[in-house]
């Protein structure tokens, strides 16, 4: 991949701001025409620096309004523990996101769910029946303040 300059930066902050613009408000934007402007997107799509283009959905107004923090401790972080609970995180909807962590915790994840009942639902048949996980601390989300996809390119 090429380091990206000044045109790309244009590209990925108006596609971060508005994914359903047309290639042609796309070029206007970012002063390009429309044919150099849709080939600079394809280039920057299949270097993977646009991943995929998706929906911001308030989940209050689906039925999820919990937010649930979890830290997660390992008994061991060997390759293979951390690869199972990994795996297994990735099956459960429930995760928004997951991180894997330095510090005193191993991983962080953001659970979703529609009430405390399915929060401790989620525990019980989710998470402490995967083997190696020594300890759970969970914090609930009062509000939320900012959430961005977007990232601060300069």
């Amino acid at each position: 991949m090429r380091a990206l300059d000044d045109i790309d930066r244009k590209i990925i902050a108006a596609v971060q701001s508005d994914g359903r613009m047309t290639t042609h408000e796309l070029a206007e934007r970012v002063g390009l025409s429309p044919s150099p402007c849709a080939r600079r997107l394809r280039l920057l799509e299949d270097a993977g620096v646009i991943k995929g283009y998706t929906a911001i959905i308030d989940q209050t107004k689906v039925g999820l309004p919990v937010s649930a923090f979890a830290s997660i401790k390992l008994e061991r972080q060997r390759e293979e523990d951390l690869d199972r609970f990994a795996k297994a995180v990735a099956l459960w909807p429930e995760v928004a996101d997951c991180y894997l962590m330095t510090g005193q915790r191993d991983y962080l994840l953001r659970i979703v769910v529609k009430d405390l009942k399915a929060y401790e639902q989620f525990l019980k048949d989710k998470l402490t029946r995967l083997d190696g996980v020594a300890s759970i601390e969970t914090s609930f989300a009062l509000g939320q303040v900012k959430r961005s996809e977007a990232l601060p390119l300069r």
